[in-house]
């Protein structure tokens, strides 16, 4: 945790459409590895923020409340998107009654910021004791940032592109403004009120704020930053792409620096939130998002997803499986071609081979079903075989039942569970069964047609 010795919150601007991504959900709800674009800008902000963050919202505000219902954030709404400057209008009477000093105001759709950069925004504009701080870059190449106009090396003004004249503010210059600020509340919340709209697209922007203070001799002071590209926004889906390519090998190495071990590590693709033990192997092409976590030894062959899941230390998930919120126990083998989904629970030693599907199941230690099953809402004890062509039947029409499979017991193949039902432990389910009454522990049942051959009639 950062100890910053003056009251810090924070503001995101995340009300706008995003109409270059050419889809319906916001902007700051575009996916990199899985999570949207806010939440990485969320988890740069944490550390550091201790007056509060308050997030704008407008443009499919409660898609944005959804996307974060389970954790504790705090939204303003922008009814009317006019600006960003107007964004910070609409959050400032929440701003002012938290008491925090500063404020610290940056995008919503800059999912690569560090923060480390927002740190130095901090310390440098503190340490200067500046009214305004803001985060410059310079870039050589076209862009669509406000340009930084410095008279005698300190900063006059932002100004938007769109509205950059040469004839009044000289040359354009190559630094730029990054949209990351820090804000004095005191001295910076008299401006609000003057900010104008009288430029080419009509809006209220943030960056006026910059002249203004310079107008009222306020201190304002540009951080520096370089060629920092993890600061610079994501507005196309070209963008998106490739700020997502960025971030994937940034983890997929850390990773690798830590002690795991990745075969063909660019076609692997790990989200920020996954845990992975130093030891732990990874084949490439596979995707690993979400909360999953996997411990040492544990062994993920090419092809897998998987998903919010547990893998425990030295099991193992073969070819082409898919898991999701579910259990792999320790020395567990998994696939290939197994779907593990919601509930599922493999625990030590367990088995589950090709074209197999669990939900809400558990497979008790060292039982197996080798192929073609599916096991769901059902509990199987330990060393139980499940046949091939196994089903449980879980679902009435109407509402889901359990099966109960005891520990040691047989299920032949091509046998129908039909839920509510329980087979006791060391119990024998003959081959082609359909099963709706409980058997009993040791007991062999078998519910099947009596099987007739009939002599073929022979012509003449």
């Amino acid at each position: 945790m950062s100890s910053h010795k003056y009251s810090i919150g924070a503001v995101i601007l995340a009300a706008g459409k995003g109409t270059r991504m050419f889809s319906h959900k916001p902007k700051v709800l575009q996916e990199l590895l899985g999570e949207p674009i806010l939440r990485f800008v969320y988890r740069a902000l944490d550390p550091i923020i201790q007056g509060g963050i308050w997030t704008v919202i407008g443009h499919g505000a409660q898609l944005v409340r959804d996307a974060f219902a389970e954790e504790q954030r705090s939204f303003v709404m922008q009814e009317e998107q006019l600006g960003t400057g107007h964004a910070l209008q609409c959050a400032w009477d929440d701003i002012a009654a938290s008491g925090a000093e500063f404020i610290l105001a940056i995008n919503g759709d800059t999912p690569l910021v560090q923060q480390s950069a927002l740190e130095k925004l901090v310390a440098e504009t503190t340490a200067a004791q500046a009214d305004v701080g803001f985060i410059t870059l310079t870039l050589d190449e076209k862009n669509a940032f406000g340009r930084v106009v410095r008279v005698k090396g300190k900063v006059n003004a932002i100004v938007e592109v769109k509205d950059y004249d040469e004839n009044t503010f000289g040359p354009e210059p190559n630094e730029v403004n990054a949209g990351i600020y820090l804000l004095k509340v005191a001295t910076v919340a008299p401006l609000l009120s003057r900010l104008s709209n009288a430029n080419a697209n009509g809006e209220y922007y943030i960056t006026d704020i910059i002249g203004l203070a310079v107008t009222e001799e306020l201190h304002v002071h540009g951080v520096e930053c370089g060629h920092d590209t993890n600061l610079m926004g994501v507005n196309t889906p070209a963008e998106l792409a490739r700020s997502e390519e960025s971030l994937r090998r940034q983890i997929v190495e850390s990773h690798l620096e830590r002690g795991v071990h990745i075969h063909a590590p660019e076609s692997v693709r790990i989200g920020p939130e996954v845990t992975i033990e130093p030891g732990a192997i990874i084949h490439g092409p596979c995707e690993l998002y979400g909360k999953t976590a996997i411990g040492a030894e544990a062994v993920i062959h090419s092809h897998c997803w998987v998903k919010n899941s547990v893998l425990h230390p030295a099991c193992e998930l073969r070819n082409f499986s898919h898991v999701e919120q579910a259990e792999i126990g320790t020395g567990a083998v998994a696939g290939p071609y197994a779907r593990l989904r919601p509930g599922a629970v493999m625990e030590e030693d367990a088995r589950v081979g090709n074209f197999v599907e669990m939900k809400k199941a558990i497979l008790r230690k060292g039982a197996k079903a080798s192929h073609l099953t599916y096991l769901g809402d059902a509990d199987v004890g330990s060393e139980a075989n499940i046949g091939a062509g196994t089903i449980t039947c879980n679902y009435d029409g109407i509402n889901k039942h359990r099966t109960i499979i005891g520990a040691k017991a047989f299920i032949g193949s091509n046998s129908a569970l039909v839920a509510p039902v329980k087979i006791g432990d060391e119990a024998l389910v003959g081959a082609g069964s359909v099963i709706t009454k409980d058997v009993e522990d040791g007991e062999l049942a078998i519910a099947r047609g009596r099987q007739k051959n009939l002599r073929k009639k022979r012509h003449p």
